[in-house]
């Protein structure tokens, strides 16, 4: 009998925006380690947003601050929140969820991975 592909879940925390990796091939538990603001979020990409604005693209196909268009996904750039044209509900919040990752959490060594194989 063939092995069947794992799923993946990603289970991500709406207070901080920490997103947790579990499942695939090796059933790995991981959690990827604190970036800096202008390196967390992509900018995001939707026919329906405002031409002229960049917002980031956040967890639950949302910008930071709220904006949800069907199609919506990252892009290949980063959002840079001091950026002239970046939005500043999105600057805002990405503020707020950047203070709320623990000093002892943003180091190297936070990085959190546990697998084994099926």
């Amino acid at each position: 009998m063939a092995q069947t592909a794992r799923e993946e879940e990603i289970w991500s925390c709406l207070w901080c925006h920490a997103a947790t990796h579990v499942g695939g091939e090796w059933f790995e538990v991981s959690r990827p380690p604190y970036l800096p603001v202008e390196m967390r979020w992509e900018k995001a990409v939707a026919d329906g947003l405002a031409a002229g604005v960049s917002h980031a693209f956040g967890m639950f196909d949302k910008t930071l601050c709220g904006i949800q268009e069907v199609g919506m996904s990252p892009s290949d750039h980063w959002w840079l929140p001091e950026r002239e044209n970046a939005c500043g509900a999105c600057r805002e919040a990405a503020v707020v969820i950047d203070a709320r990752w623990p000093q002892a959490m943003r180091g190297e060594d936070a990085r959190v991975s546990v697998a084994r194989r099926l």
